[in-house]
């Protein structure tokens, strides 16, 4: 049977999808991470997976790993590789409630990426049910910490991928669908200003503000933005008591770098803000870096079966490099063939206005069983 023709319905796998979108998992949450972990190993059981919880570390939430029924269970085959935290915290869904309008969901994490991850479940489902054998044995690792750059799993991503015939990354398509081939480097970096504290209004004079320092640094760190490397200051946390000159600030830079010489360029240029002016101590510590990516000819191959596919469900699937760092970054960059951002189509990923296409539910289900099906 053509895995094309397999009976996907937009609004019934709409409907398996809402109870993992109303399960809040904010990616700081372990608690709530794991509950989600549990409602997939659930649901991924229900369809004949063997499910593995993998508990987790470093704070974080749980992972689990599902393998199916295959007479070469333990070699080489593909690896469907998506993250089940989200940016939202708790509560979110009273400002953003799952709703249905105008042929769009709603909801916090529908994009990224449940509704992907969820597209994968659906797609092994009716391979299964209808009796249907994938060539290559395929394993499902759902994660918890990619929104914060995969710290604790990194290793576990890796040590899944290796070897594997291809990784697919159910990721949010690009915005006119297309899907991602190679992805620029991301480097988290912390900073701290060292001040000295005193009474902010009988002996201002005598302090040293860690805050108006870090406000000048923050200014020259995204200063230094080019097309090439990017800067951008997302957190800040200081001071506890107006009435106190702070003597301490702490402050997050995300780092976007095209090539590896742009990112030894920008981490060099960050590092060497460090110092110490006017009393006030400015340190910088490296954070977590996802490498760069650059497509190597498996990850092209695999990119235009893809595209074979999609022409054939009635698409132009376009691909290409992107930022905005994933999971893919560390499969890709380890030479193993990884195609990304072949997840649902949809708008306002990390924002209140969250939100998918409801029909490329099956879409992309379709696209989703082809490859399972055909990736030899």
């Amino acid at each position: 049977m053509n895995p094309l023709n397999l009976p996907f319905d937009s609004d019934e796998m709409l409907a398996g999808l809402r109870p993992w979108v109303e399960c809040e998992s904010p990616t700081w949450d372990a608690a709530a991470v794991s509950r989600m972990m549990a409602l997939a190993a659930r649901d991924l059981t229900a369809i004949g997976a063997t499910v593995e919880t993998i508990p987790g570390t470093k704070g974080f939430g749980d992972s689990i790993r599902a393998t199916f029924p295959h007479p070469d269970q333990g070699k080489p085959g593909i690896l469907v590789s998506g993250h089940l935290d989200t940016v939202h915290p708790i509560g979110t869904l009273e400002k953003l409630p799952f709703r249905v309008q105008d042929g769009l969901a709603y909801g916090p994490g529908i994009m990224d990426m449940k509704g992907g991850n969820y597209v994968f479940l659906e797609a092994m489902r009716q391979i299964l049910k209808t009796g249907l054998q994938t060539p290559l044995p395929v394993t499902f690792l759902f994660t918890p910490d990619e929104e914060v750059g995969t710290p604790a799993t990194r290793g576990l991503i890796e040590d899944q991928a290796r070897g594997q015939r291809a990784v697919l990354l159910p990721e949010p398509a690009s915005p006119d669908g297309g899907a991602v081939i190679g992805r620029y480097a991301i480097a988290r970096f912390d900073l701290l200003t060292q001040g000295r504290p005193s009474h902010a209004g009988w002996a201002l004079k005598d302090g040293r503000s860690a805050i108006a320092a870090m406000a000048r640094k923050i200014l020259e760190v995204e200063a230094m933005t080019t097309d090439d490397c990017t800067f951008s200051v997302g957190v800040i946390h200081a001071g506890q008591w107006v009435n106190c000159v702070s003597s301490e600030c702490r402050a997050e830079v995300l780092s976007m770098a095209k090539t590896q010489a742009d990112l030894d360029n920008g981490v060099a240029a960050i590092e060497a803000l460090q110092g110490e002016a006017n009393g006030v101590d400015f340190i910088v510590t490296r954070g977590v870096t996802r490498p760069v990516w650059e497509p190597a000819p498996g990850t092209r191959q695999l990119y235009e079966l893809a595209r074979k596919i999609c022409a054939e469900i009635g698409f132009e699937l376009t691909a290409g490099s992107a930022g905005g760092g994933s999971d893919g970054n560390f499969t890709g960059a380890m030479g193993v063939p990884t195609l990304d951002s072949i997840g649902v189509r949809g708008k306002g990923l990390h924002t209140l206005n969250e939100h998918i296409q409801i029909d490329s539910l099956a879409e992309r289900a379709k696209l989703a069983a082809a490859l399972m099906m055909e990736i030899r």
